[in-house]
């Protein structure tokens, strides 16, 4: 089990450490995962987000590589910006989704989920001699700090105006206090922020510096109730074995108009003869927060399963990420089997909030 290079910090603030992806991660802090949500929703939270994997992938081909293992299509963007994309397997499931950082004409950093380094890393392809291509797994060598939030760039100004001005979906080197900073425009809760790289050595300090200009440290509970709130998939759950982007409602990650990408061919059959599952949101009637594996229902038969379920801190009911059949519609009645209890509940366009 790995460490973020913050456990002190979490430690001496009363962070409820749990495994996660392989690592020791705060899943709160004593305010509480409903206090941590709802102050990322109206001011602004700082997430130690270290556990996600960095590939500093390099080289004359590094920009090729890329476009031939992943589904979205690097020459839509350019250096200096960000995209989102997936990796499949062969049968156009998602074996991982990506942020992919363009820092550099020739220098990309490819961040995985928590666990998934090494397939991403494997489906990039062995270092090239002949044209400097790596992909080096520099993990343990930086952390990474999400700044969250309705008011997260006001007061990450008091620490680094350079960071705080990083646009949304742009990723810019900054120097602060004698440091370089890798930052992008992006993140997981829904709202506008910023994620931080920072050399493990440093983090410590910037953790300090980040959290006295008022911005409250949020643990893995809190950024699962946001992201599901917007309804962002979350690897393992929306995405995983057996799960395309186009049962998950992510088609526009898939650029078909690329001449290959791995699992393309799987993925087009699919599309030719249509999805027979697709990821709804529904609201569930009352407090009761349904939960990842429960049946869906329409009248007495299973129709489909929820993937996460959890109680809305804004909307204070329950609701969750399910695959339906592809005919349930927006405003369709269902029903959650909570226990042995059909639960009402209705299908809604994404996001809940």
């Amino acid at each position: 089990m790995r460490s973020s290079p913050l456990e002190g910090r979490h430690r001496a603030l009363g962070a409820k450490l749990v495994p996660f992806g392989g690592w020791d991660m705060p899943l709160s802090y004593p305010s509480g995962t409903l206090a941590e949500h709802r102050a990322c929703r109206t001011d602004a939270v700082v997430f130690d987000v270290s556990h996600l994997g960095t590939l500093r992938v390099s080289g004359d081909d590094a920009y090729e590589r890329l476009q031939q293992a992943f589904t979205n299509d690097l020459a839509r963007i350019e250096p200096g910006r960000t995209q989102y994309t997936h990796l499949l397997d062969e049968d156009g499931s998602v074996l991982d989704d990506i942020i992919v950082w363009w820092v550099a004409p020739e220098s990309f950093d490819v961040m995985p989920n928590a666990s998934n380094t090494d397939r991403v890393a494997e489906a990039l392809g062995s270092a090239g001699t002949d044209t400097g291509f790596q992909a080096a797994d520099v993990t343990a060598s930086r952390a990474v700090l999400a700044v969250q939030g309705p008011e997260a760039r006001c007061r990450l100004a008091e620490v680094s105006p350079g960071a705080s001005e990083v646009a949304r979906n742009c990723v810019a080197s900054v120097q602060w206090e004698g440091t370089a900073l890798t930052v992008a425009g992006t993140g997981y809760t829904g709202e506008d922020g910023v994620e931080i790289a920072v050399p493990a050595e440093a983090v410590d300090q910037l953790w300090d510096a980040v959290t006295a200009a008022g911005i409250i440290p949020a643990g893995l509970g809190a950024r699962d109730t946001l992201r599901l709130e917007k309804g962002l998939p979350l690897h393992g759950h929306e995405l995983g074995p057996g799960i395309t982007p186009l049962q998950a409602g992510l088609g526009w990650v898939v650029r078909w108009d690329k001449t290959s990408f791995r699992g393309r061919e799987a993925l087009a059959a699919e599309r030719e003869r249509g999805v027979h599952r697709r990821l709804r949101g529904l609201r569930v009637e009352g407090r009761r927060p349904p939960r990842e594996g429960q049946a869906v229902l329409r009248g007495d038969e299973v129709v489909g399963e929820v993937t996460s379920g959890n109680f809305s801190p804004m909307l204070e009911m329950g609701i969750a990420l399910a695959f339906v059949p592809p005919d349930a519609d927006i405003g369709d009645e269902l029903a959650v089997d909570m226990r042995g209890t059909p639960t009402p509940a209705t299908v809604v366009k994404l996001p809940f909030v």
